[in-house]
């Protein structure tokens, strides 16, 4: 992947009106506030949630800066992160790491459930912590607010977890979006397998105790106390989840967001910034189909519509989400075979499969990933599409290949169409024939070094990075609109200055959290 260091600036006319902010992804630079750091001095990282996503993004982060402090209220699920960093003092609870450890801090991961993210960002940013918080970001719209306004008033540096936004692919699909190849967009459809984890039961298993390597206190956090159960589980099912945790929790409504907020940040990042879906007014969402649903619990599998406002040149816009698919979606215009999404990938015999790889896609070094050989890294060469690998792919034995899971998106212009995969991987137009000759437009937009590599540039006084809050906030918000449209019947109509529905009260309560006596955020 080419990276470019300087940034570019484009005339396009009002097409790209909106595309970067005047100071790039970012409104304020880092570090202002904090006083310069040196790119070559090492930064001191903490993590809040040690095990599972948070050890992904601690590797990230490692090969560079310093881990000063580690946080998890699961002993044995951030067992092997502890064994890593020996020397790292560790807590239970984030809020007495932060009052103990705050002077040897530099930067925080939050990787806990997505009904922690916003307390413990906030606890981070108000004594002036750089913090990267993993998607969702926030589990409401109120919440996303929150954090956008405290990471601009105390300068500090914030990089949502999307690793698709820093991505080369995703770069490219705007570009190809605004020199007008494939017209006027429309229509935009992304997909995900997800949920992999139980969603749309109707039952809670009786109470259990809790086990000693967990505080089931500092788990809940925010949410309303309720009693501990395994689910009659000693040992984790294939996903790692008992019944409410380490992972299961992303299915319920109290702690998680679903599949929508598992998945939409990355797979819905190429749209969101290809079309500025951030700066358009959200005219509807309405979830119009749900299977298996539940009192507690999302669906078992949903599809839920977005109408977005025109916005500049571009004309008014149809989103479609659809989650817990067993393959691609079947929508009209496409040509029967074609690989829409994430393609599959030539398997590398002498190369390790890295996470992602089920999808067809390796992350390397400041992805948030390790830094190991992915399972096979598609690239192309310059400005032209990598035709002659894709060719490959097409051509080769079945048992040569390795099948991803549906996960993607499809744009469709009055023109034409083009897909991406779920990290804005193997960009191309639909049919693929047309790459062959294709050449991509002239880069337009600022390169990523990676995900983490951004964020820490962005603490050491580089430009913002580019999911900091100012662009992770507004995007999460529209996409929250469908988290709460899955709560409701019938289409809701939101006003966001007033930060309400207006047609639909009862969906007002979605808006913003409930927080338990005891868990203050500030």
């Amino acid at each position: 992947m080419a990276f470019e260091s300087t940034r570019r600036h484009f005339f396009y006319g009002s097409l790209l009106a909106g595309a970067v902010p005047a100071a790039g992804f970012g409104s304020v630079p880092s570090m202002k506030a904090l006083g310069y750091k040196s790119p070559n001095e090492k930064l001191n990282f903490a993590a809040i949630g040690s095990g599972g996503q948070g050890a992904g993004n601690l590797g990230a982060a490692a090969p560079t800066e310093n881990v000063v402090a580690l946080c998890d209220v699961d002993d044995r699920r951030a067992a092997p992160t502890y064994k890593r960093f020996p020397n790292a003092p560790k807590y239970r609870d984030f809020r007495k790491m932060l009052d103990k450890e705050a002077n040897n801090i530099d930067a925080v991961i939050v990787a806990t459930p997505d009904h922690m993210h916003g307390m413990a960002a906030m606890w981070c940013m108000e004594r002036k912590k750089h913090v990267y918080v993993q998607k969702p970001l926030v589990r409401t719209v109120w919440e996303a607010r929150e954090l956008m306004a405290a990471a601009n008033k105390y300068g500090v540096a914030t990089q949502m977890g999307n690793q698709g936004y820093s991505n080369e692919g995703t770069r490219q699909c705007a570009e190809i979006i605004w020199s007008g190849e494939i017209g006027n967009v429309t229509e935009v459809h992304a997909w995900s397998d997800r949920p992999l984890w139980a969603q749309g039961l109707t039952e809670i298993p009786p109470p259990e105790p809790v086990p000693e390597y967990l505080d089931w206190d500092c788990w809940l956090g925010v949410a309303e106390n309720r009693p501990f159960t395994a689910g009659g589980k000693t040992e984790p099912d294939r996903w790692g989840g008992f019944f409410y945790q380490p992972f299961n929790w992303r299915g319920f409504y109290d702690f998680g967001c679903g599949a929508l907020g598992d998945m939409a940040c990355h797979i819905l990042g190429a749209p969101n910034m290809a079309l500025h879906l951030s700066q358009r007014k959200v005219v509807g969402v309405e979830c119009i189909k749900k299977e298996g649903t539940s009192p507690f619990m999302f669906p078992k599998a949903s599809v839920t519509r977005y109408d977005f406002a025109a916005y500049g040149n571009m004309p008014a816009l149809k989103v479609f989400w659809y989650d817990g698919l067993k393959e691609n979606p079947k929508i009209q215009g496409v040509p029967e075979g074609e690989w829409i999404g994430d393609p599959p990938s030539l398997m590398n015999p002498n190369a390790q499969a890295g996470p992602g790889a089920r999808r067809g896609q390796g992350r390397g070094p400041g992805m948030g990933g390790p830094s190991g050989p992915p399972s096979y890294d598609f690239r192309s060469p310059g400005r032209v599409f990598n035709w002659e690998q894709f060719e490959a792919m097409k051509a080769a034995p079945k048992e040569q290949l390795r099948f991803p899971t549906p996960d993607g998106s499809l744009f469709i212009g009055d023109k034409g169409m083009l897909t991406t995969g779920t990290y804005g991987d193997v960009t191309r137009l639909i049919p693929v024939e047309k790459m062959k000759d294709y050449r991509l437009p002239p880069p337009t937009l600022t390169r990523s070094p990676g995900h983490m590599l951004d964020f820490i540039r962005a603490c050491k006084g580089g430009d913002p990075a580019c999911s900091n809050f100012n662009v992770a906030s507004p995007f999460v918000e529209w996409m929250l609109l469908g988290v709460a449209a899955l709560r409701v019947e019938g289409k809701l109509e939101y006003d966001p200055v007033k930060m309400r529905f207006t047609n639909n009260n009862a969906a007002n309560q979605y808006l913003k959290p409930n927080l338990r006596k005891g868990w203050s955020w500030t």
